[in-house]
């Protein structure tokens, strides 16, 4: 059945898309218990950071170990803007004045948030992006450090190392399912045009690239930017998931958690972030539940408490010995229009 006159075809599927989307937020609740539901939640936010992680980290080769930075900082910025008054009055009391009284809602501090963070990126990445291999990786974990640290001493604005609370519980399944559209929708757009193009052409020579005229800089600026956005959105679902959080929440477990799911997924790969996504979520919460102990009536297995960790980091050793390039590689399941093909010239594809 042809689409109707008129109506472009990726308009019909991203109609579509959005129609599915919605009745599968609306089916899920109702068919499965909360807590699934929940982890449904956070596995739709680690798929907007691993994506966004994997837009500089696998697309342009500059393996950056910072992005949790963004994330503490979307958290924080949209926690502090969407406390209400008497909340800011009662957590937090030495706030400016012309902060204190502002209180936005949940999208418009999102929104906030992640403009802060492609702020900072800007800040950041202008000298950071200039760097290559393991001298970028350890740039940006020195700016981690840095954000926790500013975190842990900015009492007046964060409380400091206590716990950051009274933060709305706004992040339902359809905002998280929403927002991880959104998130994949741009991403597959750029990764897969002339903007991506340059990002893969940098990535694999950037002396090569160089020769053709592209500037590595702002090539790979534009991508730890667009991440960084991303990020504060990630990182304002996630706070606003929470409820209370503290900076130990924003550090290097959660930088090690999303960096094996990029990695066992493919760090080439819009799709393999989200497999990667998927496959660690389900392992840890299996791993979890087993980390209670099991009781199968011939022998008795004890409480085995951080084994879902420790079975993590195996599993990342094995990956990276007999599988480096992750579960996808450099392949993409077949999206539609999203990340379908562009025509260049008369029966030709861009090959990806």
């Amino acid at each position: 059945m042809s689409a109707p006159r008129g109506l472009p075809r990726g308009l019909l599927a991203g109609l579509a898309g959005i129609a599915l989307l919605a009745l599968v937020t609306w089916l899920l609740p109702q068919l499965v218990s909360n807590y699934l539901v929940r982890v449904v939640i956070v596995m739709c936010i680690n798929a907007v950071l691993v994506a966004s992680m994997g837009l500089a980290n696998g697309f342009t080769g500059v393996f950056s170990l910072g992005h949790v930075g963004f994330v503490a900082v979307g958290a924080y910025v949209s926690g502090i803007l969407s406390l209400s008054a008497h909340a800011k009055g009662a957590y937090l009391p030495d706030l400016p004045h012309w902060l204190a009284g502002i209180t936005l809602g949940f999208l418009p501090s999102t929104l906030v948030a992640g403009l802060v963070c492609v702020a900072l990126a800007f800040l950041v990445g202008a000298p950071l992006m200039r760097l290559s291999g393991y001298f970028v990786a350890v740039a940006t974990l020195g700016f981690l450090i840095i954000v926790n640290v500013v975190l842990i001493n900015a009492v007046d604005f964060t409380r400091g190392a206590r716990t950051f609370t009274g933060v709305p519980l706004e992040t339902s399944l359809p905002w998280a399912v929403g927002w991880l559209a959104v998130a994949v929708a741009v991403i597959a757009r750029v990764v897969y045009s002339p903007v991506g193009r340059r990002y893969r052409a940098v990535r694999e020579d950037t002396i090569a690239a160089q020769a053709i005229g592209l500037e590595v800089l702002p090539v790979r600026l534009s991508a730890f930017m667009l991440g960084a956005f991303f990020a504060g959105v990630g990182g304002s679902l996630y706070g606003h998931y929470l409820g209370s959080f503290s900076p130990a929440a924003f550090y290097l477990a959660y930088t090690f958690t999303l960096i094996s799911m990029l990695v066992i997924g493919g760090m080439q790969s819009l799709t393999g972030a989200l497999v990667g996504v998927v496959a660690v979520s389900v392992a840890s919460e299996v791993l979890r539940n087993l980390e209670r102990g099991l009781d199968l009536g011939i022998f008795t297995v004890p409480p085995l408490y951080g084994a879902s960790q420790v079975v993590l980091g195996f599993i990342l050793i094995l990956v990276m010995i007999f599988r480096p390039s992750g579960i996808m590689g450099d392949r993409e399941l077949t999206l539609g229009p999203l990340v379908k093909p562009r025509q260049e010239g008369p029966g030709r594809e861009i090959k990806r």
